[in-house]
């Protein structure tokens, strides 16, 4: 294992987060804070509680996810796109760096990030609700997880686009809308039956009532379940990069 490749991987995609510092921290957590303030506030304060938790406090698990779904794949991919663009990815791969090595750079710092919003969001929340984790070890799992797993899904979305704007096709269009049908700001046992049924096909239903099973012990769907789809969605992103180094998709051409 070259750990001085992976080293100067990942420290040379964690200074580009200081260099767009505002970008990549700062906006992403005044837009959350902005959800706090409209949804946690605002309408929160109409509301009853939701499966035995104040509204403010329940949609907090369901925020830190969307920021982390969504920055993850963000990092990753323009992480990983930028060296095709500008054609430094040859340097990379005719560099005595193994496929494994330069994913656990590009991935790992972009997980990295990812984890150090999600804790900023955590604890930014503090300033507009009160809340208590219940499971912190495994709150940081679930973190850890979804960030390691979706940062491998963006290192694949920057090796599949071929153009700028592809960049933003699949979380913009995807990624973020389903992320607001799974149930980040309500539980889907609030759905009528048939909805119920058909958002157990959202992914991202899984990932937040996981997530927020972490917080309050309370959950949409089984937490073995959501952990084996984390798990599963995880083995089938890292079949799809090992396919994409083995043939060389969008690397050698």
């Amino acid at each position: 294992m070259n750990l001085y490749a992976i080293r100067a991987i990942y420290r040379a995609e964690l200074a580009r987060t200081w260099r767009t510092l505002m970008q990549s921290i700062a906006t992403p957590v005044i837009s959350t804070s902005l959800y706090f303030v409209v949804f946690g506030s605002a309408i929160g304060s109409s509301m009853t509680q939701v499966q035995g938790v104040s509204y403010g406090a329940f949609i907090v698990p369901g925020l830190i996810m969307l920021a982390l779904l969504t920055e993850s794949i963000s990092n990753a991919s323009f992480g990983i796109y930028m060296p095709r663009y500008s054609g430094t990815i040859y340097e990379v791969l005719s560099a005595p760096v193994s496929p494994l090595e330069i994913v656990i750079g590009y991935v790992g710092a972009a997980a990295t990030k990812s984890i150090i919003l999600g804790l900023i969001i955590l604890c930014t929340a503090r300033l507009f609700v009160s809340f208590e984790i219940a499971h912190p070890l495994w709150m940081v799992a679930f973190l850890l997880l979804t960030a390691i797993t979706f940062s491998l899904f963006g290192f694949i979305i920057g090796l599949w686009a071929d153009g700028w704007e592809k960049l933003q096709i699949v979380p913009a269009l995807i990624v973020t809308p389903l992320t607001f049908l799974g149930g980040s700001f309500y539980s889907i046992s609030m759905l009528p039956a048939l909805w119920q049924q058909l958002t157990l096909f959202n992914p991202v239903v899984y990932l937040i009532s996981g997530f927020r099973w972490s917080f309050y012990g309370v959950t949409d769907v089984p937490v073995g379940i959501s952990l084996g789809m984390t798990l599963g969605f995880l083995a089938l992103c890292l079949a799809t990069v090992y396919w994409m180094f083995r043939t060389g998709y969008r690397l050698k051409s």
